[in-house]
């Protein structure tokens, strides 16, 4: 197994790539607590992500995003992070998956494969018009920055919950 016991584990990826899913059952293997930052977003705040976006706007969601990522990397006690689809999307945030020493994993997925996974999903303002445009974009915009800040890709298109797993594991 590839996880170092004295390091977070990172879960990146686009919006439907099973951040959460995965997570949950990689931190139960691994015995670790899952921290999903649009969940302890939404608790901070009080306000769903969607309510967030449209009050608030995506720049102060985005600000909001940083102070939660950077408070669970700072955790001492080692963890599972599902991070927010955008986090990469902030120079700061990329630096700090770096620099903290977290072991990150980008799941990757076919924005195809997304937009099935996502279509009519709850909380996801940024897909209201146009959703498989609106993925396929996102995919350009963030593969680069996915691809920067990875110490591992999996790629989940075609595979079970238990085999991304495992091949975080590895």
């Amino acid at each position: 197994m590839s996880i170092a016991p004295d390091r977070h584990v990172v879960l990146v990826g686009m919006m439907g790539s099973g951040k959460t899913t995965v997570g949950r059952l990689l931190a139960a293997r691994l015995g670790r607590p899952l921290l999903d930052t649009d969940a302890l977003i939404e608790a901070r705040e009080g306000r769903t992500v969607r309510e967030l976006f449209v009050s608030e706007g995506e720049d102060a969601f985005r600000a909001i995003e940083t102070e939660v990522l950077e408070a669970c990397l700072a955790r001492p006690e080692v963890t599972v992070i599902a991070a927010a689809g955008g986090v990469v999307l902030r120079a700061e945030n990329r630096e700090a998956l770096r620099d903290s020493g977290a072991r990150v994993v980008w799941l990757r997925a076919d924005p195809a494969v997304l937009l099935e996974r996502v279509k009519g999903g709850p909380h996801r303002p940024l897909l209201d018009n146009d959703p498989a445009g609106t993925l396929q974009r996102m995919y350009e915009e963030r593969e680069e920055l996915y691809r920067e800040v990875a110490d591992a890709i999996v790629t989940v298109d075609g595979r079970s919950v238990n085999e991304v797993v495992e091949a975080v594991l590895r």
